[in-house]
């Protein structure tokens, strides 16, 4: 799900895969049609395409950070392994700082088998300290088979596989209540002016246009890194990720000076700043599509995930809740992408089975078929997704192969990408509270960069 990191080594980040990709804007209101457009034999089919130990007797813990629809919906995919193979299969919520939660456990003696990472920086810092457990060799071969080198190379650290990036998710979108932009007469903006524009026609019609969910700190990282990204281009974008590039730099001075454009006008804030500041993330969807003709919010930007929450309500995807690119702030609409990589932690053929049946079509069909989820196995027939919607960005996502970015805050160092309550996280929440003070926010973002990178 978010995208959130651990002790990277400077130069040793096998992800920070960049160019800019504008695959997706074709994407817009068309998402209800959608051809199904295959992508391979594996997801279609109705037969098993990967061969599984029998496993009966054995137990598994699984960890993610999962809850509500998508622990759900990983939960069929485990069902689905239990069935095939006779295992038994925990599945145990790590909550948002997995870092934390794995170093607890490694230290107690008694870590997971199998635990889904959101970010580059900790398989990194795992696999630097030795907790990892290399891949296999069916599961390297279904890795091959499935997926892009650049996908491969993320679950990776210095050469050896460790992760199947099981989840993906295109973190570039702005998810809309069609009804409201209907009433207000506007249509989907191409670009930050358009945007803001449209933002304030909207709240002229009586309905707050943008949606924030400012208490999960890591939404307000997806925001300013679709606008560095478009802004600054790959190469800066590239060169902050690994802090070769100061915070104080005048690139993030724009970026979080064009933020402020809407950060700093309330009116075009769901519940304005202190509202989102005491929004999370679901809730931030939810409130977009409930209330009929009056919903809290017009619109939210949001990956693709979102369609988990917004299934939670009554609004349907493609008719009701629509998607359109994250606005162009330079010459391009952005592309940042996040996932969640599996990896072992215990070296056993059950651990290795389950990362097997991980990167496979078989069980990337199971969650397709459920709804909000986007696998980036290039295999899986695009058919397997549940609506066009999801169908055209996973579309988007596979036919970008190599050329993307990968979450900024996810490559950084947990205690300043990925910890709820310090780091980036804090201070962007610290910036949505006070957005004129950019020259603060640089400096405090810029002392915990140094800090969490040893600079």
């Amino acid at each position: 799900m978010r995208g959130r990191v651990g002790r990277v080594e400077r130069g040793g980040r096998a992800g920070a895969r960049v160019a800019a990709v504008v695959a997706v804007v074709a994407l817009g209101a068309a998402g209800c049609g959608g051809s199904g457009g295959s992508g391979g034999s594996g997801g279609g089919s109705t037969g098993a395409t990967v061969a599984l130990p029998k496993l009966s007797g054995q137990r598994l813990q699984v960890t993610a950070v999962w809850t509500g629809a998508e622990r759900d919906n990983f939960t069929k995919v485990l069902a689905e392994f239990e069935k095939r193979t006779g295992a038994k299969v925990d599945f145990v919520p790590s909550g948002d700082d997995m870092a934390g939660f794995i170093g607890s456990k490694i230290a107690g003696g008694g870590p997971p088998d199998v635990a889904l990472l959101q970010q580059v920086g900790v398989l990194n810092e795992f696999a630097g300290k030795g907790w990892l457990k290399p891949l296999g060799a069916d599961a390297k071969a279904q890795l091959a088979k499935n997926f892009s080198k650049g996908w491969r190379e993320l679950g990776a650290h210095k050469g050896t596989e460790y992760g199947v990036y099981f989840k993906a998710s295109n973190k570039s979108l702005v998810w809309y209540n069609a009804k409201v932009f209907e009433n207000a007469g506007v249509t989907e903006p191409k670009t930050w002016p358009e945007f803001l524009k449209t933002a304030q026609t909207i709240s002229e019609s009586g309905v707050e246009p943008v949606s924030v969910g400012g208490s999960d700190g890591w939404t307000l990282t997806d925001w300013f890194e679709n606008v560095y990204l478009s802004q600054a281009g790959p190469q800066k974008y590239d060169q902050l990720a690994k802090h070769d590039l100061k915070w104080t730099d005048p690139s993030v001075t724009r970026a979080l000076t064009t933020l402020g454009q809407l950060f700093g006008r309330k009116e075009l804030l769901a519940g304005g700043n202190a509202g989102a500041l005491q929004t999370d993330f679901p809730t931030s969807v939810t409130q977009t599509f409930t209330g009929g003709d009056a919903p809290k919010a017009a619109m939210v930007s949001s990956a693709d995930f979102a369609a988990a929450n917004i299934a939670q309500t009554k609004a349907k995807v493609g008719t009701d809740a629509k998607v359109f690119p994250f606005p162009a702030v330079g010459a391009k609409s952005p592309v940042v992408t996040g996932g969640d990589v599996a990896v072992a932690l215990k070296d056993s053929t059950a651990a290795q089975a389950l990362l097997t049946f991980l990167a496979s079509t078989d069980a990337a069909k199971i969650w397709a078929q459920a709804g909000g989820f986007l696998s980036p196995n290039k295999e899986l027939d695009r058919a397997a997704y549940a609506d066009g919607v999801m169908r055209k960005i996973a579309q988007a996502l596979v036919a970008a192969g190599d050329d993307f970015r990968f979450d900024m805050s996810d490559q950084a160092p947990a205690s300043f990408g990925g910890k709820p309550g310090q780091g980036e996280w804090k201070d962007l929440q610290d910036f949505l509270k006070d957005p004129k003070d950019v020259t603060g926010t640089q400096q405090r973002l810029e002392r915990d960069a140094a800090k969490s990178f040893g600079h």
